[in-house]
């Protein structure tokens, strides 16, 4: 296998591995977690490799999946004690436990591939010199291996657990009632978070493992109706941002860690901006739209009340429409063409009158009156 052939795989099994624990997260609102996790396990990681002084160590999991769980017990113990919101839990604990995991490193780890550097940003240009073999035949990449296992596992957890995964998402009360624990759901998905982001530090670090964990699942929340529906769109958005940070970064020479959560952040803001449904974009069509229909009606009501009277030849010329309804002389023009689309109202030689349609309109709504206010 080729270098670049070796980055590609790892950095789509990455981000692959990444984005199904982050669906779970994302749709339990859980998603600060993440990023509380990825950096509070690093005193974990760190603790373990001065026990076996070994990187490539199952030890090294396993201290990061227990001090993940720890993370997430600490933060429910502080936020459920009423002293302080979860926000500010979060932010207590994982700055806590990662500041204390940057001086373990800083001062019994440094030289050894276990420098801040390599724990922030990650080293995925490296990851194809790192190679695993075992009985004298060379496996390939070690990076791929464990992200690969790792990738299966949460396959796995999703596949096999995922009517238990759905119902702790959707309804936790019913699905006590079915006699499952959507506390061991919890923590299961925290254990799954905790061994991604460890297993993920030699690709990408643990700040950007966060935007791999979130980004992809994010986008898929904004375009899926379904939880299979997620998982599989969290899984094409995660390929597509690696497949296209790698292809950035090989052409601009940057760091592939971070062309690749640039590049899952750029397809956020698209799909948060085009999608037809719900973007940004398309909520701004509809409240334009809606804007121009509430302003045809007040139009029609307008013409109404002077039609047939002598100050109908003054008061229902569109010019004043501004000084009346205190309407901009465009925005004029915009509500008397959509009246005219919409067969409400038509221009006669510069004077406004209605037409059947909007008669009939403008009498319904002054027979119903103002919306009286809820009460």
């Amino acid at each position: 296998m080729s270098a670049d052939l070796a980055i590609v795989a790892v950095a789509v099994v990455t981000a692959l591995a990444a984005a199904l624990p982050g669906a779970v997260l994302v749709l339990r609102r859980l998603a600060l977690v993440s990023d509380a996790i990825s950096h509070a396990i690093l005193p974990g990681i760190v603790l373990a490799f001065f026990v076996t002084r070994d990187l490539n160590s199952p030890w090294l999991l396993l201290a990061a999946a227990a001090t993940g769980l720890l993370t997430v017990v600490l933060i429910e113990t502080v936020s459920r004690s009423g002293l302080v919101g979860e926000d500010a839990a979060i932010g207590l604990v994982f700055s806590a436990l990662f500041s204390l995991g940057v001086i373990l490193v800083s001062k019994g780890a440094a030289g050894v591939h276990l420098d801040t550097d390599a724990v922030l940003l990650g080293q995925l240009a490296l990851v194809p010199f790192d190679e695993l073999v075992v009985g004298g035949v060379n496996l390939g990449p070690r990076a791929l291996w464990s992200m690969g296992i790792i990738l299966l596992v949460n396959g796995a957890v999703v596949v096999f657990s995922y009517k238990e995964l759905k119902l702790a998402i959707v309804d936790s009360g019913q699905a006590k009632l079915l006699g499952l624990s959507p506390t061991f759901v919890h923590y299961a998905a925290m254990a799954l978070v905790s061994v991604t982001a460890v297993g993920a530090f030699q690709a990408v670090g643990s700040i950007l493992v966060v935007a791999l964990m979130v980004a992809p699942p994010a986008t898929a929340y904004l375009v899926a109706r379904r939880f299979s529906a997620m998982l599989w769109a969290s899984a094409g958005f995660a390929v597509t941002a690696s497949l296209a940070g790698v292809a950035v970064a090989f052409a601009a020479d940057v760091s592939i860690a971070g062309a690749m959560a640039t590049a899952a952040g750029v397809q956020f803001v698209g799909v948060f901006l085009l999608t037809p449904r719900g973007g940004l974009l398309a909520q701004m069509r509809r409240r334009q739209r809606q804007r121009l229909e509430f302003a045809a009606r007040m139009l029609v009501v307008h013409l109404a009340h002077h039609e047939g009277r002598p100050e109908a030849e003054v008061e229902n010329r569109p010019e004043a429409l501004h000084r009346h309804l205190k309407w901009s002389s465009h925005f004029v023009q915009r509500v008397v063409r959509h009246a005219s689309v919409q067969g409400l109202a038509r221009n006669a030689g510069g004077l406004l009158e209605l037409t059947e349609v909007g008669r009939h309109l403008a009498h319904q709504l002054i027979a119903e009156g103002p919306p009286r206010p809820r009460r």
